[in-house]
């Protein structure tokens, strides 16, 4: 029995590699995160299929049921750095199992809701948080897993809500006819408690540092000697011999004050050795130096215990960041179309005509383009030398463009058009922005992990405004295409920052590098002509010594 326990503590323990990996268990985190797609996000964009039915059997409008995506999405955004504080406290697994147990807790119960205030709180707050708790820690450890192979990756398993859009939301058309929309949301519910066991399989990451060699010269102390050197290139004389004129100042205080009497010193082999090549003046800079470091990892040490572990759990510096801060706006005003096409584009098919029994076949048309827009960015980013920024920008300004031709399109192929189209070029967009957190364009991979909550939560504000934002316009012109406007000026603002990001981060970078050469061309007049050694030796030890008049009329 013991050996069956320690066995499954060995298998479902953390990974240890010397690099990314590249595969490896990578790959079952990648079917995990691939389900984790069908039932997070896959779910929450085929809800247009209630649409209809929560209308009817609470007697609301559009904007006043859209609601139940808006809130759901805000909390699930908003509540970002909440899940990345409690993922590095405790872990990727047990956040991305809770996060499970909750969302199948709020879908199952809103079977049971009796107005749609309810479910403003089942579906809206408690599956919201589940589904925050889920996707985030799930994406960041798939990304931990991979690095030349990320961008595809992440591509293919982050076609799970296509998968979920072409496969569930015609069957769940049909099962609401047999069952009725309140069962098929218990159905539903039952389906999102997999995503328990898909959280069991997220076995943490542990990348050893590589140990620096020996002889390496990045070491200050391995420096020394080079540097002392050149400084006595002219004299050829040892600054630990007598010729030199150089002598230690706490030997010196302590002729002073005890006589000519002898010092007896007494050290270990080493340090005489190390002594007799670098010299009693090279040695007290080293201690010196030493010292100044000892304080400096105090002071940091301090600062951390101050502030408690907030500083690893939570990076808001990132926000000192301008390029990240454009980013971030980005991604703020793009999640005005995440969202409100896939509500909408049913009532629309079927106000230009369509039968309500085809409208369905719009959304699944949209989420076969959209696994081919992942499938084909993924190859793209992965094989092509390209810029990885450049090709989201690119992406993002034809999405503004097919969102507005959604607004003049009246018949079938036109609307199916758009919606492949559509389906294509948002594949390309939403597999890329999170992961591009972790290029060095962006932020890097060392501070995605405490950074993609910040990231996540400021477009939380954007997911809480755009559905409803469209079902307002629809109730005010009474014409579905209306919802469309909002979400091509929402990317097209978007795609005015992304365009931003580049300049801003380079010319933030240049301005620091100008800042640091000015303060490096005026060096003070005492590093340029005293020895930078003898100086600080001087003015380190003889401060406050009595003999400190007499060794400067020595000096």
């Amino acid at each position: 029995m013991m050996g069956l326990i320690s066995s499954v503590k060995g298998c479902m323990g953390p990974n240890e590699y010397a690099e990314v990996p590249d595969g490896g268990w990578g790959w079952v985190v990648a079917v995990a995160f691939f389900f984790v797609e069908v039932f997070t996000y896959g779910i929450i964009k085929s809800f247009g299929v209630f649409l209809q039915d929560l209308m009817a059997e609470f007697n609301e409008t559009n904007s006043r049921v859209s609601w139940v995506v808006s809130i759901c999405v805000f909390i699930m955004a908003f509540t970002a750095p909440l899940s990345t504080v409690l993922s590095n406290r405790f872990g990727f697994r047990p956040v991305v199992m809770v996060g499970g147990f909750l969302i199948s807790l709020g879908t199952i119960s809103s079977g049971f809701t009796n107005s749609i205030n309810e479910m403003y709180v089942t579906v809206g707050i408690v599956s919201g948080l589940g589904y925050c708790l889920t996707f985030l820690p799930a994406i960041t450890i798939l990304s931990q897993y991979f690095a030349r192979r990320r961008s595809i990756v992440t591509s293919v398993a982050s076609s799970g809500e296509c998968v979920a859009i072409f496969v569930l939301a015609p069957a769940f058309t049909a099962l609401k006819d047999v069952i009725g929309w309140r069962n098929c949301m218990v159905v539903i519910g039952v389906l999102q408690a997999s995503l328990i066991g898909c959280g069991a399989l997220l076995r943490p990451i542990i990348i050893k540092p590589k140990e620096a060699s020996e002889g390496s010269s990045s070491s200050p102390l391995k420096a020394l000697p080079s540097e002392y050197e050149e400084e006595n290139e002219f004299t050829r004389t040892s600054l630990g011999s007598v010729d030199s004129g150089v002598q230690s100042l706490s030997a010196s205080s302590a002729n002073l004050n005890n006589g000519p009497q002898e010092v007896p010193t007494q050290a270990s082999p080493d340090r005489n050795s190390l002594a007799q090549e670098r010299g009693e003046g090279e040695e007290q800079q080293v201690c010196l130096t030493k010292g100044e470091d000892d304080e400096e990892r105090e002071k940091e040490a301090t600062a951390a215990t101050s502030t408690g572990s907030a500083g690893k759990l939570l990076d808001f510096t990132v926000l000192r960041d301008g390029g990240f801060v454009c980013y971030s706006l980005f991604g703020l005003f793009a999640t005005l179309g995440f969202f409100a096409p896939q509500l909408y584009v049913m009532e629309l098919s079927v106000s230009r005509g369509v039968s309500r029994e085809a409208a369905p076949a719009m959304l699944s048309a949209m989420a076969v383009a959209e696994i081919v827009g992942r499938l084909s960015v993924g190859w793209l980013l992965v094989r092509l030398p390209l810029r990885k920024v450049t090709v989201l920008l690119a992406f993002v300004l034809l999405l503004a463009g097919v969102l507005v031709a959604f607004t003049l399109v009246t018949e079938f192929w036109g609307l199916a058009v758009c919606c492949a189209l559509y389906g294509f070029l948002l594949g390309t967009v939403c597999s890329t922005h999170i992961p591009m957190l972790a290029e060095d364009d962006v932020l890097g991979i060392e501070r995605m992990p405490s950074a993609v909550g910040v990231y996540v939560c400021i477009q939380s504000f954007a997911g809480l405004a755009g559905p409803p934002l469209g079902g307002f316009l629809v109730d005010l012109t009474h014409n579905y295409g209306s919802a469309f406007y909002s979400c091509a000026v929402g990317m097209g603002l978007g795609a005015l920052f992304l365009g931003l990001m580049r300049p801003v981060k380079l010319g933030l970078c240049r301005a620091r590098c100008r800042g640091k050469r000015g303060e490096s061309s005026s060096p003070s007049l005492s590093s340029k002509d005293m020895p930078v050694d003898f100086l600080d030796v001087d003015l380190g030890v003889v401060d406050g010594s009595p003999a400190k008049s007499k060794d400067r009329g020595v000096v």
